[in-house]
């Protein structure tokens, strides 16, 4: 999934940034006469789920590091490049593709970003966190000072930001990969165009599409649950309706989504206006796409809720 957020102009995504890198590329050509491409990983505020994605690739692993070069990826090892010397937080690079995981949550970060897309080539976020704050961005929303003294014993040793902001926030991004956590099958899908040099194929239609390729019955149509399917980006396979649940938005926005619409289904699901603030902020709390909802979900407070005339008929 490439969003519009970003391609339009800064603090967006952009492309790679070639002239910043060449002269550290050809110093390190001249060290290291491997060509195979680089790859770093890097992880920010997170649970490192989307990571580990990177490593449950177990059968397409091994021939993956046959077409690239592993050189900053602490999760699975302690060492950098072929030198095996120790790793650094900051790396030394250039990459040819970065994978940036996790919000940016304090000062540090948001130096630290600034750092990795001078030495990255091509840079995507990874997951809920990367590209929409995460879970974490529910701090958005409340005071973050009441937080620090309400769950630390020494709230003055704690340095935050006051928001969990997505990476794209910060830096010009190459391409956005969705999910919590994302799926392996697209991971591999973004690496493999990166070594051939074109666009990722990753789906930008709904959960909805999903649901109906594998036969699952619709939940709403037929239950009444309420379900995030239809605004949701799809990548997940439909795994909650197909056991009879509503989605829960993991994947994030599907491009240009009908929040009006949605939000009076919803409602007329029987979800309260909290109800419906909260199911869209579980994973996706900083998605721009998703602000309008609180307005939208105001409006909505005094509509019909299920079982009324607004839909008498539908089955029990």
């Amino acid at each position: 999934m490439e969003s519009d957020r970003g391609l339009a102009g800064a603090p967006g995504r952009s492309t790679a940034r070639a002239a910043d890198t060449d002269l550290g590329d050809a110093a390190r050509r001249r060290a290291n006469p491997d060509r195979r491409p680089t790859l770093a990983v890097w992880k920010f505020a997170s649970c490192d789920g989307c990571q580990l994605t990177l490593l449950d690739c177990e059968d397409e692993l091994l021939g993956l590091t046959e077409q690239v070069r592993i050189e900053h990826f602490l999760e699975m090892s302690a060492t950098e490049g072929p030198s095996g010397g120790r790793a650094e937080l900051s790396g030394r690079g250039p990459y040819d593709l970065s994978l940036v995981e996790g919000s940016i949550t304090t000062a540090e970060d948001a130096e630290r970003i600034q750092h990795i897309r001078r030495i990255s080539r091509r840079m995507v976020t990874i997951g809920a966190c990367a590209t929409a704050g995460g879970i974490q961005a529910l701090r958005n929303f409340g005071d973050v000072d009441a937080f620090r003294a309400a769950v630390y014993a020494r709230p003055d040793y704690i340095a935050t930001l006051e928001t969990s902001t997505p990476i794209s926030a910060h830096v010009p991004v190459d391409f956005e990969l969705r999910g919590c956590p994302i799926d392996r099958r697209q991971l591999l899908e973004v690496i493999t165009a990166h070594l051939s040099g074109r666009k990722p194929q990753i789906p930008s239609h709904s959960v909805c599409f999903e649901c109906k390729r594998r036969g699952t019955t619709c939940v709403t149509v037929a239950h009444g649950t309420p379900c995030l399917g239809p605004v949701t980006h799809a990548g997940c396979g439909a795994i909650c309706p197909a056991y009879g649940r509503g989605c829960y938005g993991c994947f994030g926005p599907a491009e240009r989504p009908n929040l009006r619409s949605m939000v009076a289904q919803l409602r007329r699901d029987g979800m309260s206006e909290a109800d419906i603030l909260r199911v869209f902020r579980t994973f996706n709390a900083a998605s721009p796409e998703y602000a309008p909802v609180a307005d939208l979900a105001a409006e909505e407070q005094d509509t019909p809720r299920a079982g009324t005339e607004t839909d008498p008929e539908r089955p029990a």
